[in-house]
């Protein structure tokens, strides 16, 4: 497959910048008090427009405290209503990495302590059975707090250690009462960041960037410990994974004279094959955020509108990148970080769960591009912002920890969006603003269909070829 850019280049730049006009561009923030959301203690939180409870599960306690009760429905205490705050419950600073099936998840942590006198750890969370259970990999010495963990399908733990200018890579793992480590190898690097884990649960990638060129390391995974796979011309960052099988990757890079930073796919399966990815306006930086095998759905952040926007597209069609105004906040950042899996050919259909950022804390928001709808919640106590993963049948598991319980998921069933009537071709029952700003200008379909077929109130440039 070759990766292409959403308009399928450049000269359709003014109609893909414009932003999609939209109700409902702000909704209220569901607060433990309000009619939907997350309620008080002793109530099950229900999501906004749809009958199913937010539910958790934790490994020590019967739940946590507050607005989420557990499966079993015994109540617990919450933390206040609104966005989540940090406290004293919150997890230490760091990243909570996730493999692609959400089968298991790493983290780095240490016990509470007065600062400068925590020795932390690295912890494996299981996610995949009946209860989330964390598994402590401690070793002799503590690890540093800028050390990265990843977690592989088999269990093991890859962690990323700094040693003056030197990048170390093992891999940890539980051995009865102790922790088993398997030194994979070293790299002469000031700098080096681990990519998301590859979706075949194997691999895992380092990217060492530069002013000229970046590089692309195999630090897991391969046969003779970590290896250089790819030299590309420019400073790279990101990363996201565009196929099921760990060989397309898309990075956002800047070429090494300066200008624009534009997303590039690496083709690993042909010698690392460097091709353009996201061509939004000739000079707008088009970075890809995240994107969905399965679906072709792809979130973007691009200046292209005038000033960054969240976007999205599909991959490999040539319709314009949409920016919907429902996305855009004032006074807080939206990043989306993860995306319900399994909708072959809907796009508009797939789930996107998105951090949001203000003033007061972290808070979660989930949209459909179909729906024009961000519908807001509070976070579980304790939730590393930006971590979660959908099922296939839309429940987003949101990963908690705090006082209460030591290792915990939250669950929270996709809130349903207003769908056009099959009949009239017009929204039914729509209320609070979901109904779409643009006139129904063409029949509404009783079957989903791909994107490239469906109708738009904006008419597509017109040498794409519908359907493809």
């Amino acid at each position: 497959m070759t990766a292409c850019a959403i308009e399928g280049g450049s000269a359709g730049a003014a109609a893909t910048a414009e932003p999609e006009a939209e109700s409902g561009t702000e909704p209220d923030l569901k607060e433990s008090g309000s009619e939907s959301g997350l309620k008080k203690s002793g109530a099950e939180p229900e999501p906004e427009g749809s009958g199913d409870p937010l539910k958790s599960t934790g490994a020590n306690a019967p739940g946590r405290p507050g607005s989420i009760a557990d499966e079993g429905g015994s109540p617990a205490s919450s933390a206040a209503a609104g966005p989540a705050t940090p406290g004293g419950d919150a997890p230490p600073p760091g990243g909570f990495t996730l493999t692609a099936d959400g089968a298991y998840a790493a983290r780095l942590t240490a016990a509470p302590g007065p600062p400068g006198e925590r020795a932390w750890y690295p912890e494996r969370w299981t996610l995949d059975g009946p209860e989330p259970y964390a598994v402590p990999l401690p070793l002799d010495q503590p690890e540093e707090p800028d050390s990265q963990v990843a977690p592989l399908a088999d269990g093991r733990v890859l962690i990323r250690r700094q040693v003056a200018d030197r990048q170390q890579f093992s891999l940890l793992y539980p051995t009865g009462p102790g922790t088993g480590e398997l030194l994979l190898g070293a790299v002469e690097s000031a700098e080096m960041t681990l990519l998301p884990p590859s979706p075949d649960g194997r691999c895992v990638y380092a990217l060492s960037a530069g002013d000229h060129h970046s590089s692309l390391w195999l630090v897991a995974g391969g046969a003779f410990g970590p290896e250089e796979v790819a030299r590309i011309p420019g400073r790279c960052s990101g990363g996201a994974w565009l196929d099921r099988a760990g060989r397309l990757l898309a990075l956002d890079r800047r070429a090494p004279g300066g200008g624009p930073v534009k997303a590039v796919a690496v083709d690993l399966g042909r010698g690392a094959e460097v091709t353009p990815l996201l061509q939004i306006a000739p000079g707008s930086d088009d970075r890809l955020l995240l994107a969905d095998a399965d679906s072709g759905l792809l979130l973007i952040r691009s200046d292209a509108p005038g000033h960054d926007r969240l976007g999205w597209g599909v991959l490999g069609s040539c319709l314009p990148v949409r920016f919907p105004e429902c996305l855009r906040l004032a006074d807080a950042a939206v990043t989306p970080f993860a995306v319900q899996p399994g909708q072959t050919l809907m796009p508009e259909s797939c789930a996107v769960a998105l951090r949001i950022d203000g003033a007061a804390g972290s808070w979660l928001g989930v949209w459909r591009p179909a729906g024009r709808r961000l519908h807001q919640f509070a976070a579980p106590l304790g939730w590393a912002p930006g971590a979660g993963y959908w099922s296939r049948d839309g429940v987003l598991r949101l990963p908690y920890t705090n006082g209460a319980t030591s290792c915990g998921v939250a669950m929270l069933n996709a809130p349903q969006d207003v769908e056009p009537s099959c009949e009239t071709g017009r929204p039914g029952d729509a209320e609070g603003g979901t109904q779409p700003s643009a006139a129904v200008s063409a029949p509404a379909v009783c079957k989903p269909v791909p994107l490239g077929q469906a109708p738009l109130h904006r008419a597509a440039r017109s040498d794409c070829r519908r359907g493809a």
